[in-house]
Parts: structure tokens; sequence; C-alpha cells
């Protein structure tokens, strides 16, 4: 099956035709507004590291074969009447196939699946650079809830209450409270902890003064974890 047949035949699973509407939480201020900062930032963002990628493109190369870039299925924001999947774009820190035998699973802590160079760039976060990319395209934000995988949002709905929720009428970011606060799940426990930073993001979208004093504090977090390297 392509990737392509599989998104397809993904997204008429999750489209939520039934769904009554229901009018999103962000004033227009915060949702033109944030949309403005993702593209200037991500545009910025993408200025500033551009003399690093081919160093980072040479790394990984040199440490194990396999493709540069790595694509994932990723869901995104959901609406009234759907939720969006899309392909998130990554610097690859795993070998190829790496879950060839055990299908959709977390990343666990000194994880034999990720390369020397991946180990490096997940600390750094410098692997979610390419995810930039999605931000310019509108399928992520900058700041928002982890886009899960369409493999896993079964088992965690199942467990979590209110879980689907966290990314009602907000984009999944690059980074975001939960993240800067817990790092990379491993396991259903950890995803259930950032439920409700992920809700108390979304709440933060209500006012715009609440918006950037929110988000002015995840990104202070965040250069935070880059610089002393305490990613997963």
């Amino acid at each position: 099956m392509t990737d392509d047949l599989t998104l397809e035949t993904l997204a008429a699973d999750w489209d939520r035709t039934t769904a009554p509407p229901v009018l999103s939480h962000q004033p227009a201020s915060v949702r033109y507004g944030k949309r403005f900062v993702d593209v200037m930032g991500a545009l910025v963002g993408l200025a500033l590291t551009a003399p690093i990628l081919p160093l980072v493109a040479l790394a990984i190369r040199l440490d194990s074969p396999g493709p540069i870039l790595f694509r994932q299925l990723r869901v995104g924001e959901s609406t009234a009447r759907q939720t969006k999947l899309f392909y998130m774009i990554k610097f690859r820190s795993m070998g190829v196939n790496a879950e060839a035998k055990t299908g959709p699973v977390w990343a666990t802590k000194n994880d034999p699946r990720v390369t020397r160079v991946g180990r490096f760039m997940r600390k750094t976060r410098l692997d979610e650079i390419p995810q930039l990319l999605n931000v310019l395209k509108g399928d992520m934000s900058l700041i928002g809830p982890r886009p899960e995988r369409p493999g896993i949002v079964p088992r965690l709905e199942n467990s979590i209450p209110f879980f689907s929720e966290r990314v009602y009428g907000v984009r999944p970011g690059i980074t975001g409270l939960a993240q800067v606060y817990q790092g990379y799940d491993e396991t259903v426990e950890d995803t259930r902890c950032k439920v409700g930073y992920d809700h108390a993001y979304a709440l933060s979208l209500t006012k715009a003064r609440h918006w950037l004093a929110m988000d002015a504090m995840i990104i202070l977090r965040t250069v935070l974890v880059v610089v002393t390297g305490r990613g997963h």
C-alpha cells in the first residue's frame, strides 16, 4: 500500500462529518496573529539554521545508511467536521525500518534504534528543524500539542478522557507547554499527564494577552532545553 493511499484511506476513516458544528474558541486576533507569528518564525528559523543544515545532513549520512529526512503520518488539527492528517518531516534519528517488527511504538530512553547522531539531535532538538516546513504549509504551528500518530491515537482515546479534544481548533506544534515540561512520551501515562498541559494551552488561546504571555514563556523554556541539551 502506498503512502498516498494510506493517507486517503485514513482520512476517510477520520472524517467527522456527523459531528455538530462548534464555534472556534479562538478570537480572530489570536488565530490570525498566531498564524502570522508561525510564518515569520518559520522563515527566520530556516534562515538562522541554514548554515548548519548541510553539516547535520552530512553527519546523518556518515553515521548510518538511509535517507537524511524522515517522513511520518501524524494527526493534525481537528474541526467539527474532520480531523486532518499530514506527513511530518524530521531529520532521521533512527535506523531504517526501525518499526518494521514492532509497529508504531514510542521511543524510550537509551532506545537502541536511535543512531549516535540521532541521540545528539534528539537531545538538542535539531532533528525537528525540518518541521519548520510543515509550519509554512499550515500543517503545524511553532507552538501547540505534540502531533501523535494515527496508529497510536485509538489506544490513547480509549485510555485518556478528552484526549482527542486537545487538538480541537489547535494545530499541533514543534514545541509546546507539555513538551517543555515533560519531554518526549514513552508510555500512556506520560501522555495522560500531558493532556492537562495541552488543554491549558488551548485555554490560553481564548484571549490575545494570555496567548502572547504563554507563547513567550514556552519559547524561553524551549531555548533553555536546546541550549542545555535536556531533550530525550
